[in-house]
């Protein structure tokens, strides 16, 4: 490990069975072995609390903590997160242990971290069973008093749905065509806070037993069921596990959008990557393994985009076990013979050079809107079209913004936007009256405003916001929406923009009635040929551009462009496409970031002089190349 720079490992992640092998028997002589020698190498534990995973005896003395599916299959023991999160023989078990634990290693110098569960959600985010059944009514009660106001939110006269008593409401189970969508919405709420709960149980016994030491959990980047701004606010630091797939020619993209939706939920701070594979993984359909410096390259971006951590998943390759395929830094082999390894190695011996940069910030002056529970109703069923996901969304708006070099934070719709010039709403087909008068606000106070189809459409409860689409935006937008027109998979309308560019549109288009705004582009074919497709409108003090349909991505990129111009948003570089450039800043020190994406050297131009950290060089201002996926981290100013 001194070797490869180690200064940080997790430890005891699924050894429930092994730090209590048999009920309230405690055996840590082995894990105690374990730290005592990592704390010996000068090496910091981050240490876990092992109840991701219930042990057999468990499970064989309490089986009805074994989660329920919607259709009343229940999963059994033999993988792991098999365990339903309100069941409250699982969260005293889980309590026991925590508290064993805490106290046994409170002292422990190696102890630098407390690491809850595991991937909370992963394999199982909710469960149907009867014990769920009664903790959903009791967390419907605390949110609505009385079964008249749950019957009014949930719209319970549509298809004789109507309760008189709270015995009567369940969980969304499985029914004859689709439940009701506010009843499911709400279940997705509850079953994010269930999930809150068992982590809050063991953070509370940490936190009174090691006050000082930081707790956090492990991110899944853009992971559905999980409210991520809720949990973040319960974490010390935020944490994050991120496995793109090397086959994907989108990977770097998607994996620097998720580390900026850390850095964002964490409010800014440092972050840490807690896991990603030094080469493959094991569960894709086919597990392609990363090209020489592409591990490498990955893990200076999440640095770059705030993360003062990079680790990994594994340490030792497994020989038995599910996952004993999936690589590890070191394999099965000798270590000798891996370039696995010594592209580990090498990487370690970088990223001690780094250490001006931790603790530095990335300012952004462009914000996406992301809000978990509108990310759940848009993707209920019975929609007019299944094709709208939220992902797909945020990627179109984040992607030609990416490829300019524009920093993005992720921001909640009603939070603070008055620090942004521009804010980018992808979709948000479920608003709060609150979080619209936010947007409204930014606006007419010189903010620059991009939103897309399908906004505005729902309250809080899922039910429609009436008077005319989109309810809250109209005046705002300058237009009114008269009725949406979804696209099939294969079909695909013409777009054309004032200045005669062309285009094409997928997805989605609607029929848009103008009532202030003006046109930037129409649509050019189909039943709604000629009419409003991008529009642009002044809002007080700013402006807001609407887009009825989904771009494709050079017309996307022009929009956004404009957008930026009139927000007057540039990019942190203007360098060759393929070259991703990011700056971090730290008492009154920046340090420029520049990877290269391409599998060929390119020679990238640099402003100002400085010291690049890898290699202690030089850098003055010109061009410098950068070899295939290669990096950069200059120390600027110097």
């Amino acid at each position: 490990m001194r070797e490869a720079g180690v200064n940080l490992v997790s430890v005891g992640i699924f050894s429930w069975s092994r730090l209590e092998p048999t009920q309230g028997n405690f055996e840590f002589g082995w894990m105690d072995r374990v730290l005592d020698l990592l704390h010996e190498g000068g090496i910091q534990a981050d240490i876990a609390t092992g109840t991701a995973s219930p042990p057999p005896w468990l499970t064989h003395r309490h089986p009805e903590i074994l989660p329920v599916l919607a259709d009343g299959g229940r999963l059994w023991p033999g993988a792991r997160q098999h365990y339903c999160p309100s069941s409250p023989v699982y969260r005293a078990a889980t309590k026991r242990l925590v508290e064993a634990v805490a106290e046994h290693y409170a002292k422990h110098p190696a102890l630098a971290m407390w690491h809850v569960g595991n991937e909370y959600g992963c394999h199982v985010p909710a469960c149907w069973c009867d014990v769920s059944a009664e903790a959903f009514r009791a967390w419907l009660r605390s949110r609505y008093g009385s079964v008249d106001r749950l019957n009014d939110a949930w719209g319970t006269d549509f298809w004789s749905q109507r309760y008189s008593s709270w015995e009567e409401v369940l969980p969304p189970r499985r029914t004859p065509t689709w439940p009701n969508p506010s009843q499911q919405l709400d279940f997705m709420r509850f079953s994010s806070d269930a999930l809150l709960e068992c982590y809050e149980t063991e953070r509370e016994v940490l936190a009174r037993v090691t006050p000082e030491v930081p707790v956090t959990t492990n991110f899944m980047g853009f992971f559905k069921p999980l409210d991520y701004w809720k949990w973040a606010e319960r974490e010390d630091i935020v944490s994050n596990d991120s496995y793109p797939d090397p086959a994907d020619d989108r990977a770097g993209m998607r994996a620097a959008m998720a580390s900026d939706l850390m850095r964002s939920v964490g409010r800014g701070k440092p972050w840490i990557l807690m896991e990603q594979s030094p080469n493959r993984v094991n569960w894709r359909d086919v597990n392609v393994a990363k090209a020489p410096g592409l591990m490498r390259l990955w893990s200076y971006q999440a640095v770059a985009r705030g993360a003062d951590g990079v680790m990994f998943f594994q340490w030792r390759q497994s020989r038995a076990g599910a996952e004993k395929h999936h690589s590890a830094m070191v394999p099965h082999g000798p270590v000798e013979s891996s370039s696995t390894w010594r592209q580990v190695v090498s990487l370690g011996r970088e990223l001690a050079s780094l250490e001006a940069v931790r603790g530095a910030r990335s300012d952004a002056d462009a914000a996406v809107i992301l809000d978990w529970e509108s990310w759940w109703a848009l993707e209920l069923p019975s929609k007019p079209s299944n094709r709208v996901r939220q992902v797909d969304q945020l990627e179109a708006y984040y992607s030609p913004l990416h490829e300019r070099n524009v920093l993005l934070d992720f921001a909640q719709p009603d939070g603070d936007l008055s620090h942004y010039r521009l804010v980018l709403v992808p979709n948000l087909y479920l608003v709060s009256d609150a979080a619209a008068a936010n947007i409204v606000s930014f606006v007419e106070a010189g903010g620059t405003l991009v939103m897309s189809f399908f906004s505005g459409i729902a309250d809080t409860s899922e039910h429609i916001r009436l008077g005319g689409y989109p309810q809250p935006f109209r005046s705002l937008l300058g237009l009114d929406v008269i009725d949406f027109h979804p696209l099939g998979a294969l079909t695909e309308v013409g777009l054309e923009l004032v200045d005669g560019k062309l285009g094409r549109g997928r997805t989605w288009s609607e029929e848009v009635r103008l009532k202030g705004a003006e046109v930037l582009a129409t649509f050019s074919d189909s039943e709604l040929k000629g009419g409003p497709a991008v529009t642009r409108h002044r809002a007080g003090a700013g402006t807001a551009f609407y887009v009825a349909t989904q771009p494709d991505p050079k017309t996307m990129d022009h929009i956004l462009a404009m957008a930026c111009s009139t927000a007057g948003i540039k990019s942190t570089a203007e360098v060759p496409r393929g070259i991703e450039v990011v700056r971090r800043s730290v008492r009154g020190k920046s340090f420029l970031f520049v990877l290269n994406h391409r599998d060929t050297a390119v020679d990238v131009p640099i402003s100002d002089a400085g010291v690049n950290l890898i290699d202690g060089a030089q850098v003055h201002p010109g061009l410098i190349r950068l070899g295939p996926r290669d990096v950069a981290v200059i120390r600027e100013g110097w």
